[in-house]
Formats: C-alpha cells, structure tokens, sequence
C-alpha cells in the first residue's frame, strides 16, 4: 500500500475535506492524487502556507512550511 501523509494538518486542512493517510493500492494512484492534492492546497488554502511533495518509498510526504511572512499564522496552533 502506498500513502499519502500529511505531516502537520493546518486549519485550512482540516476544512477542505481532504484526507490525511489516505491509501492506494498503486504507487501512480498515490502520486497522481497526493500532486493533486499539494496543487490544491497551494492554490486554494490561505497562501499563509506553503506545502511540497517529497516520495519516501511508499509514503507520499506533505509538508507544510512556515510562513513567509514573520508574524502571520493561520491561527492553526503549530507555527510556533
């Protein structure tokens, strides 16, 4: 199985109805939706995050980065 992990879930995550360790049975499955989901986040979410896309075998890792600007947080609770 491979999945696609989402290593810290911000608040816009956790509204969008987006599936944190979903599981595919294909590797081409998993990568198809997990691009399709950091595209989502990045062009959808608050812009206060940035998210990349890293393969680890059969993990399909996104990852949040912190905020560009100093100061500004998505109130989610982990940018500190």
């Amino acid at each position: 199985m491979y999945t696609i992990n989402i290593d810290r879930e911000c608040g816009c995550f956790k509204r969008s109805g987006l599936e944190n360790n979903a599981q595919f049975a294909s590797n081409d499955d998993a990568l198809i939706q997990a691009n399709a989901m950091v595209g989502k986040m990045n062009q959808e979410f608050c812009a206060k995050h940035s998210f990349s896309l890293k393969e680890d075998g059969n993990i399909f890792q996104i990852s949040m980065q912190a905020p560009a600007q100093s100061g500004e947080c998505c109130g989610g609770g982990h940018c500190s």
